[in-house]
C-alpha cells in the first residue's frame, strides 16, 4: 500500500510487534548474561524462562513471514524493485547471521552459534518465498513442517543437516533453533498475513495508534530491530559490567 506520493506506507502493528519481540528479547537476554557472566541463579534454559526465550523467537519467526508476504503483495508487480528489496533482505540477515558466526565462535567456539534465530529467519524465508504464493494455504504447511520436526528428532543426529533438526547428540550452542519445527511459525506468519493483508492492505480498519509514545518507540525499535540485535549484547554487558552485575574476568576466563 502506498501513499499519494508512491512511498510505500508501513503497518504500525508490525513494527510495533517486531519492537515488542526485541525488548522482550533484551530482557531475556539481560537474565542470560547474569547466569552464565554472574552467576546468578536464574534458570534461562528450562522452564518459564525457556517459554519465555520460544515465546520470543516465534514472535519474531511470525513477523518475519507477514513481512515477506507484505513485501511480495506489494512488490511483485515491479519484479526489479522486488528482486533488489529482496537482495537487500537476505544480503543484510546473511551479513549479521555471518558475524554472529564469527564473534561466538570467537569468544566461545564450543558454544558458537552455527544456526540461531538470525540463520533460521534467513533460511526460513528463503524458504517461505517459494510459498508465498500458496496464501492462507501456507497454513496447510504448519502441521507438515510440525511433523517433520517431529520425525527429525527420533532420526540419528548429522553434524552437516544439524540445521534441519538432526541434532547431533551433545551438540551446544548459545543460540540454536532447526528449521523444522520451527518453519510452522513462518508458515503461519505467511497464512495469517495473507488473511488479514490481502493485496498488502488491512483487510479491517484498526485504530491508529502509531502516535503514542510507547508504540512510537516499539515501531522504532522494529524498523531497526537487525542492526540494534547486533549491538544489544556487548551494550548489555558493558551496563551490566559498570554496575558490577557480572564479572568481565568471569566473561573473558
Amino acid at each position: 500500500m502506498r501513499d499519494v506520493t508512491g512511498t510505500t506506507v508501513r503497518l504500525w502493528e508490525v513494527d510495533a510487534a517486531r519492537g515488542s519481540a526485541f525488548l522482550l528479547m533484551v530482557i531475556y537476554h539481560a537474565a542470560f548474561d547474569l547466569a552464565a557472566f554472574g552467576r546468578w541463579p536464574i534458570a534461562v534454559t528450562t522452564g518459564a524462562w525457556r517459554l519465555f526465550a520460544d515465546s520470543i523467537a516465534g514472535l519474531f519467526l511470525f513477523v518475519s513471514g507477514v513481512s515477506l508476504f507484505l513485501a511480495h503483495e506489494r512488490l511483485s508487480s515491479d519484479p526489479r524493485r522486488y528482486r533488489r528489496h529482496l537482495r537487500r533482505r537476505f544480503s543484510r540477515l546473511a551479513a549479521a547471521a555471518g558475524l554472529v558466526t564469527l564473534v561466538t565462535w570467537l569468544v566461545s567456539p564450543a558454544d558458537a552459534v552455527w544456526f540461531g534465530i538470525l540463520h533460521l529467519i534467513l533460511v526460513s524465508n528463503l524458504l517461505g518465498l517459494t510459498l508465498v504464493r500458496l496464501g492462507a494455504w501456507n497454513l496447510v504447511v504448519v502441521p507438515i513442517a510440525i511433523s517433520l520436526g517431529l520425525w527429525f528428532e527420533r532420526l540419528p543426529g548429522n553434524d552437516w543437516l544439524f540445521w534441519l533438526g538432526l541434532v547431533p547428540e551433545g551438540y551446544r550452542s548459545f543460540d540454536f533453533r532447526p528449521l523444522f519445527p520451527w518453519y510452522a511459525v513462518v508458515a503461519l506468519g505467511l497464512a495469517c498475513a495473507a488473511w488479514f493483508y490481502p493485496q498488502g492492505r488491512r483487510r479491517w480498519s484498526l485504530p491508529d495508534l502509531a502516535g503514542f509514545r510507547l508504540v512510537r518507540l516499539l515501531c522504532w525499535l522494529g524498523r531497526h530491530s537487525l542492526a540494534l540485535y547486533l549491538v544489544h549484547q556487548p551494550v548489555l554487558i558493558v551496563l551490566l559490567t559498570a554496575i558490577g552485575a557480572i564479572d568481565v574476568r568471569y566473561l573473558l576466563g
